[in-house]
C-alpha cells in the first residue's frame, strides 16, 4: 500500500494544551495558536507528543484537539501515546479519521515497557490502523525503550509509511540514528526531537526536519536557526558560523526541553511573549517554584536584548 505525501520535513512545533485556571482545555486558544505558528513559516504541528500533556488529557479531549485542529485545516502530526495497544490504536484511528497529516509512534509506557517483542507488537498495531498515513518512530530515553536500527527496519519491511526517526536523545543518539538508520536512503527523514541538538542533528547528522519545543514561543527564531543550520549542512561557512552562534544564544531556553519541567517552562515563555492562554496548567499543582520562574524570565530578557542587537537575525 502506497503511503500518503511525507510531511516529515522542515520544522514544527509540538503544541501545548492551553487551559483555564480549572485545568480545562481550551481547545479555541489551541487552533489560534497552531493558525499563528503556521503562518509564522512553520511546516506543520505536532500535538499530544509529551509537549501537549498528553497522560493529563483524557482521551476523548486529545481527539477534539486533533479534530479541531485539522477542521481548520491545519498539518497536524498525532502523538499515539498511551496506557495500552488498544487505546493508541483508538487514537491513530481517530487521527485517521480526522485527517490528520501523520502520526508520531510512541513505545508502550509502563507495561512490559523495556520488552522488544512487547514494543514490536504495540508498533505493529499502530503501524496497521494508520494505513496510509506516514509516521515516524518517536524515539525518547524518558519513554524507556530505544529502538534500534534492526526493529526499525524489520517494521519498516511491512510497513512502508514509516518514514523515518525522531530522535529526542543527545547527540550520540542522533549520530547513532543518522549512522545506522536514516543515512543513504533518501525516503528516510532523521528529525531533530530535542531543541538542544538542532546544529549538531542538521549539520552533522543530516537530519531534514526539527520538532519544537522552544519553537511555539520563539518561532521566528527558531525558524531562522532551522534555515542557517540548513545552509551550513550545505557547505556554507558563514551559515555555520551564525548557526553556531544563535544555537549558544538559545542554549538555556532550548536546555528546557530536556527536563521535566519542559512544559511549565514553555509555557512561562509564551506568557512573557504575550500568549496569555497558556498561564495555567492542567494540573494546577504543576507550578514553577519562584525561582524557577526568576530564571526563565532572566533567561528569556537576556536572549531578547540579544537577539534584538544580532545582525545575523535576517540575511
Amino acid at each position: 500500500m502506497a503511503s500518503k505525501p511525507n510531511v516529515f520535513s522542515g520544522c514544527m512545533p509540538a503544541l501545548m494544551t492551553p487551559c483555564n485556571a480549572e485545568g480545562v482545555p481550551d481547545f479555541d486558544a489551541l487552533v489560534a495558536t497552531g493558525c499563528d505558528l503556521v503562518e509564522a513559516g512553520m511546516d506543520a504541528l505536532v500535538y499530544c507528543g509529551s509537549m501537549g500533556d498528553w497522560p493529563l488529557l483524557t482521551d476523548e479531549q486529545r481527539c477534539e484537539g486533533v479534530d479541531r485542529l485539522c477542521q481548520a485545516g491545519l498539518p497536524v502530526v498525532v502523538g499515539t501515546g498511551a496506557q495500552n495497544t488498544q487505546r493508541a490504536v483508538a487514537i491513530v484511528e481517530r487521527a485517521v479519521a480526522a485527517g490528520a497529516a501523520g502520526l508520531m509512534v510512541i513505545p508502550r509506557v509502563l507495561s512490559r515497557g523495556s520488552a522488544p517483542q512487547a514494543q514490536r507488537a504495540h508498533f505493529r498495531a499502530i503501524l496497521d490502523a494508520a494505513g496510509e498515513l506516514p509516521a515516524v518512530i518517536y524515539n525518547s530515553p524518558y519513554y524507556g525503550f530505544e529502538t534500534r536500527a534492526d526493529l526499525f527496519f524489520e517494521l519498516r519491511a511491512d510497513h512502508p509509511n514509516l518514514v523515518g526517526f525522531k530522535e529526542f536523545g543527545g547527540a550520540a543518539s542522533l549520530s547513532y540514528a543518522a549512522e545506522h538508520i536514516t543515512a543513504g536512503d533518501a525516503a528516510l527523514t532523521l528529525m531533530v526531537g530535542v531543541d538542544t541538538q538542532v546544529f549538531h542533528g542538521y549539520v552533522n547528522c543530516g537530519a531534514t526536519g526539527a520538532i519544537t519545543g522552544v519553537g511555539n514561543a520563539l518561532p521566528r527564531e527558531v525558524l531562522r536557526l532551522v534555515t542557517l543550520c540548513r545552509r551550513a549542512a550545505d557547505g556554507d561557512p558563514h551559515s555555520r558560523r551564525l548557526a553556531a552562534e544563535l544555537s549558544e544564544a538559545l542554549d538555556v531556553l532550548a536546555t528546557f526541553d530536556e527536563g521535566p519541567d519542559l512544559v511549565l517552562y514553555y509555557k512561562r515563555l509564551m506568557v512573557l511573549e504575550g500568549h496569555e492562554a497558556y498561564r495555567h496548567s492542567l494540573c494546577a499543582t504543576d507550578v514553577l517554584s519562584p525561582s524557577q520562574a526568576a530564571f526563565v524570565d532572566d533567561s528569556w530578557r537576556r536572549f531578547r536584548a540579544w537577539w534584538a542587537d544580532w545582525p545575523g537575525a535576517r540575511d
